[in-house]
């Protein structure tokens, strides 16, 4: 699977377990910050820096929705392996 059709089923994994995925420019914020997980007004929310290469946000998601149950959720072998092996390390 190519990197950007596996960064997008974990956007897809991430939204099926009403997490948001939402890409911002964190350098422009002010203040040091990295891409992590918040919950805003009772809501699930993933903030993605947008200057991390494709391999990184795709490293940096798998860790986050590894560590999520989600194995009552059909997901597709690619990232079901790429999470088995994220749990793994």
């Amino acid at each position: 699977m190519k990197p950007d059709q596996l960064y997008q089923e974990l956007i897809d994994l991430a939204d099926r377990l009403q997490i948001t995925v939402s890409e911002q420019n964190l350098k422009t914020s002010g203040i040091k910050v990295k891409s992590g997980f918040c919950k805003v007004k009772g809501q699930n929310l993933f903030v993605m820096d947008k200057h991390k290469s494709i391999h990184e946000k795709i490293r940096i998601l798998a860790a986050q929705l590894a560590d999520i149950p989600h194995e009552d959720i059909y997901i597709v072998p690619a990232v079901r392996d790429l999470l088995d092996k994220t749990v793994a390390k």
